[in-house]
């Protein structure tokens, strides 16, 4: 039996009844909105409330039609609330209010009936398709819209690319086409992404690395560009209101609910490229901010389960530095974070996960570092994520840093900060950087051997979205971020950094040398032992102005200008190449730290003399050998020369039986000598030595 609820009109007017919808028990598993035969069921965690009242919203509708209270007898079964709703069907929008009373103190349990909350299970949201249009703290209340999850996906399968064999390239949707130069019909959605799929596959990386793509709150901030008194936003998306649902501004459909099937078909799009989808995503924190931010969801429906408390006091401990802490290794979250990774696998086909500020993960309750994290190990060996890739950006804003030593049970990746600072310093020419090169180059075996890992567990990376890009890189000494509205507060002072000679653009003769510094970058990253990742726009040049903290810049400085592709062929066609090389030279893509024996793998260091290699505080150079031994006189030879020195130098060649050295690449050559096309490696004057440029790399292969 069921029971026939009534309407409630606008402005709490007087209710009428509701013909053919009737409210029943419903169940409590699975936690969110389910459409089944003839209604929808709802269900919702929340421990200290006393009350709870589903809302439901027509169409365009900002008043609710019928408040249904729930019985905390009939319609609650431990902690968790629930009904079903006869008559209701997919495209129906609803919230939740709670209250508790009595309430011993406020300060923890954060209850307000008088706001509609959002469902944390909410697949999508209602009337989120207009990016930044409202002013901070004044958008209407959105809704939670049921959604139906069926959609054809044509077969379509994980491609579970080997992590060694992956080339990452992390992207901002929407700064990646919103730029009237991307000339996509769709600019800054999922659907102008598509649009770019066949650029992304002639480059040929292995997976994107979308920013994240989940509903956040972009107006999160009062500042103003102080140059231009435009408001600024969240562009980056660190602000999570929702985390099971796709943003809808990034959908090119404005119908509620497109914003899923837009979001498939772009997955659906890749995996046919071959190209994997890996989303970064951010449970650290969320948009509610500290005891002063708006109260979207978590805070109003159970405050002291999902945020980290101080004890004593309910203010928010803020490891994450956004104002508030995700109470992460808490049953209920952690349940809750492995139904949300489990769904945009399973429904949503992703392929992997970058967690921002990851360290979060593994504190406790009380923001304690745990020495076996529960929530880390849960992901690690869910049967569900198996073959899902997990990175970790191994570090918090509290003064955590993991790198090397984040809990992994082997399943784990990791973003390589140490490796992105290591390679810019000896490529700007920082002295006693020769060995740590090495320690690079070789996967990092002092960070991940020790901790029962492999090479591929370490995510190499020169730049990313937080920081210079590349072309900033060899441009700025220092960071130039005025723009962000902060006096130049912001962003991070040790950017290892080398102008080459002048700071910013320059017409004169350093744009050479630049050129050449972005190229020795390149090669070092393509050429490491481990998974490289490249910034969107770094392979053609682009500039964020000397910006290293762009996250508040929806406009040019953010945006990808793609007229440089046109304009810096060359550094282009030099990334394709180099990629191009990394994927088909096996050498480079080793999948453990053992060495075989006789007939095995083999590395040997070289200076400018064979088998002499300089590790002195001064030395600015090195050579590194890779040997793969096979049966009879089968063999597979490398050979790669770094010189940051400004000084050209002489390097004596090793010798390799029968075979000969055949030059892939070289830096300091023009366009198109710079890096050769598939068996067209150029071939050299001499087999006993090569001339190094100064400030420049070289990569050989022995045929």
């Amino acid at each position: 039996m069921g029971t026939t609820f009534t309407q409630r009109a606008p402005k709490r007017a007087k209710a009428t009844s509701v013909p053919g919808q009737r409210a029943k028990r419903g169940a409590p598993l699975p936690l969110g909105v389910t459409v089944r035969r003839h209604g929808v069921n709802f269900s919702v965690f929340s421990r200290h409330a006393t009350s709870c009242t589903l809302v439901l919203f027509k169409p365009e509708a900002q008043d609710p039609y019928v408040e249904i209270p729930l019985d905390p007898l009939a319609n609650r079964t431990g902690q968790v609330w629930h009904i079903f709703v006869e008559g209701l069907d997919a495209g129906a929008q609803y919230g939740y209010r709670f209250d508790m009373q009595p309430n011993p103190d406020p300060r923890l349990h954060r209850f307000d009936p008088s706001k509609v909350l959002l469902d944390p299970y909410a697949l999508a949201l209602s009337h989120g398709g207009s990016w930044g249009e409202f002013k901070p703290g004044k958008r209407p209340y959105r809704n939670s819209l049921v959604v139906e999850n069926y959609f054809d996906w044509e077969h379509d399968q994980p491609l579970n690319v080997p992590l060694a064999d992956s080339i990452i390239y992390e992207l901002h949707v929407r700064s990646f086409t919103q730029s009237a130069t991307s000339g996509v019909s769709y600019p800054g959605t999922f659907a102008g992404l598509i649009e770019k799929i066949p650029y992304l596959k002639k480059l040929g990386v292995t997976a994107v690395e979308l920013l994240p793509v989940n509903e956040f709150e972009e107006s999160d901030t009062d500042r103003v560009n102080p140059f231009t008194g435009q408001p600024l936003l969240n562009l980056w998306g660190y602000q999570s209101t929702a985390f099971f649902a796709p943003n809808a501004a990034y959908s090119s459909n404005p119908d509620c609910g497109e914003q899923v099937r837009e979001f498939k078909e772009m997955v659906r799009a890749f995996h046919k490229a071959g190209i994997e989808v890996i989303l970064d995503i951010v449970f650290n924190h969320t948009a509610e901010g500290d005891e002063h931010g708006p109260t979207w969801s978590f805070r109003g429906i159970d405050n002291s389960t999902y945020y980290i408390l101080e004890c004593g006091t309910g203010k928010y401990e803020n490891f994450s530095g956004c104002g508030n802490t995700v109470n992460c290794n808490n049953p209920v979250v952690r349940d809750f974070i492995v139904d949300c990774l489990r769904y945009w696998v399973m429904e949503m086909h992703v392929d992997g996960f970058r967690f921002d500020l990851a360290s979060i993960l593994g504190r406790g309750q009380d923001g304690s570092v745990l020495n076996n994290p529960p929530l880390l190990e849960s992901l690690a060996y869910d049967p569900v994520l198996a073959n899902t890739k997990l990175i970790a950006e191994a570090w918090d804003a509290g003064g955590l840093y993991q790198v090397g030593s984040f809990p992994s049970w082997g399943r784990w990746a990791e973003w390589n900060g140490i490796f992105r600072d290591d390679i810019r310093k000896f490529v700007k020419g920082d002295a006693g950087m020769t060995s740590p090169l090495a320690t690079r180059l070789l996967g990092s075996p002092d960070l991940y051997l020790t901790s029962a890992r492999e090479p591929y567990h370490s995510i190499n990376f020169i730049t990313c979205h937080d920081g210079f890009t590349l072309n900033d890189l060899v441009s700025y000494n220092e960071k130039h971020n005025l723009a962000n509205g902060e006096n130049n507060a912001d962003g991070s002072n040790a950017n290892y950094s080398w102008n080459c000679g002048a700071e910013g653009p320059t017409d004169d003769g350093i744009h050479q040398l630049r050129l050449q510094q972005q190229k020795n970058l390149a090669a070092i990253l393509l050429v490491s032992h481990g998974v490289p990742m490249i910034l969107a726009g770094d392979e053609m040049g682009r500039t964020q102005q000397g910006n290293n903290n762009a996250y508040c810049q929806d406009n040019e400085i953010s945006w990808v200008d793609w007229k440089l592709a046109e304009t810096n062929t060359g550094l282009l066609r030099f990334f394709r190449l180099m990629i191009a090389f990394r994927k088909r030279c096996q050498l480079l893509r080793r999948d453990s730290f053992e060495f075989s024996g006789e007939h095995g793998f083999h590395i040997t260091w070289h200076g400018v003399k064979r088998g002499r290699p300089d590790w002195g505080p001064e030395s600015r150079s090195l050579a590194m050998q890779l040997t793969q031994l096979h049966d009879g006189d089968a063999r597979d030879d490398l050979f790669f020369i770094a010189n940051a020195h400004y000084s050209d130098l002489e390097f004596e060649l090793p010798q390799i039986g029968q075979h000969e050295w055949f030059r892939v690449a070289d830096t300091a050559q023009p366009s198109p000598n710079d890096i050769a096309e598939d068996g067209q490696e150029f071939p050299l004057l001499s087999q006993e030595s090569y001339l190094m440029k100064a400030r420049s790399v070289a990569v050989f292969v022995g045929k």
